[in-house]
């Protein structure tokens, strides 16, 4: 099929590249023109494990191009997906400002009959809000659908390619059929494409991704509990977790959610009850658990040293900046409002993450009291403590012997619980996670 992707953020490329290694013929279009420029020259703007690859080897068959001219974009495809951003608005809602935007484009553009299909997360309701604003600008027929994407950054090529499921919203055979047929090559193994209303489609995306929110904000409570009553949370996770009515997924406690999904999805789900006249208390909760929670390593921190002014003139080592390993995405990361706060009560952070130190530094912009290594040992010479943001895998079995070495004091702040307690006690660290009993030296 000929495909055009209209917006080349994370969503755009994953989709288009994927699409394309199917054997579709897909071009990708982006009205920054910087952007574009470098996808041609092969440089890939975002870090996705293996997307890299995937562009360039259909770049090179001429299955995958990039453009900056939407008309022609439009005009030679069969199916149109939108996938531009959809931001948060000042009172939570999602911003359809550039999906709208490149509706009324697409409707300008058209030369016969179209299948438009909105993949950005979107409130219930756009799809039929973007079928008038293409209607507007043509008299050619045009089926509108909703295909909401269920992609987890660091893994989203295999998520893309071997689904659990696709879900398609339409509201004609036509359409159903189109689709069904561009995403069968996906789902050879047996996992459903689930065709259902336009309407249900949309909320599906948001329900999912807010029941997803509600168990990590549970866990983390009930971490927060387990330390007050002396329980651990590991022993808690596994036992709640064989349970197969709950399972395993989604229950390790931490330091609060990120990214660019969750705290988004949630905010625009609870205003979407609003606009109904429903009040979504749950959705609600896990948002206001996921704030406290982000600062729960910065109580234990004060807490060690006594006061907040104690803070002052110390220097911490910080391993890892991303909301998640696997991408180089800082948005709504927790690593954001603890830097933040330490920054403020005057300490000094020398921090590293694999992929997000360049994204981290945009995001946060340039301060005379933060630092960032080219390793995670560099960061830990002269640090008074190492507090840990973010699960990547090349942290779990560091020396512990040149940590020891390298800090003044060996003190470890850990919000993702990648070591153990009793080895962090027989090893003589002061050690704090989450939902856990601290130990000390």
């Amino acid at each position: 099929m000929n495909i055009a992707v209209i917006g080349s953020g994370y969503v755009g490329l994953v989709a288009g590249a994927c699409f394309a290694e199917q054997g579709n013929d897909v071009v990708c279009v982006d009205n920054d023109a910087r952007k574009i420029a470098m996808l041609e020259q092969g440089q890939i703007p975002i870090y996705e494990p293996g997307l890299e690859d995937l562009i360039e080897r259909n770049a090179k068959l001429k299955r995958l191009s990039f453009t900056t001219e939407l008309e022609s974009a439009v005009q030679g495809a069969e199916i149109i997906f939108i996938a531009v951003g959809t931001p948060q608005d000042e009172d939570g809602s999602a911003d359809l400002t550039h999906v709208l935007a490149v509706a009324k484009g697409i409707g300008k553009a058209m030369n016969g009959p179209k299948i438009v299909v909105d993949k950005s997360t979107v409130p219930v309701g756009t799809a039929q809000l973007v079928k008038r604003t293409i209607q507007a600008e043509t008299s050619y027929a045009v089926d509108v659908v909703s295909n909401p994407e269920f992609l987890k950054e660091g893994t989203a090529l295999d998520d893309f390619l071997r689904p659990d499921r696709v879900v398609v919203g339409v509201d004609s055979e036509h359409a159903e059929k189109v689709m069904t047929d561009l995403y069968e090559p996906f789902t050879r193994t047996g996992n459903p494409i689930i065709v259902m209303d336009v309407v249900s489609a949309e909320m599906t995306k948001y329900a999912a991704n807010t029941m997803l929110a509600i168990r990590v904000s549970f866990m983390n409570e009930i971490a927060l509990l387990c330390e007050k009553s002396g329980a651990n949370i590991n022993s808690v996770r596994n036992g709640i977790g064989s349970d197969a009515r709950i399972g395993k997924s989604f229950l390790f406690p931490g330091i609060g959610y990120g990214g660019s999904c969750f705290p988004k999805d949630v905010q625009a789900l609870v205003r979407t009850g609003k606009d109904h006249g429903v009040e979504l208390l749950l959705a609600a909760a896990a948002e206001q658990v996921n704030a406290r929670q982000k600062r729960v390593l910065l109580d234990k921190i004060v807490g060690h040293y006594g006061s907040k002014e104690a803070i002052r003139g110390k220097r911490f080592a910080m391993w890892g900046l991303a909301f998640k390993p696997r991408t180089d995405d800082v948005r709504e990361a927790p690593a954001l409002v603890i830097m933040q706060e330490l920054v403020k009560l005057g300490a000094s952070v020398q921090a590293y993450d694999p992929e997000a130190n360049g994204t981290f530094r945009e995001r946060f912009g340039e301060h005379p009291q933060i630092t960032y290594g080219e390793s995670n040992y560099d960061v830990l010479t002269g640090a008074d403590a190492l507090i840990v943001c973010t699960e990547w895998s090349e942290f779990r079995a560091p020396s512990f012997t040149r940590l020891k070495d390298q800090l003044k004091a060996p003190v470890i702040f850990d919000g993702r619980n990648i070591f153990g307690r009793k080895d962090m006690q027989t090893l003589g660290f002061t050690y704090y996670s989450i939902g856990r009993p601290s130990v000390t030296a």
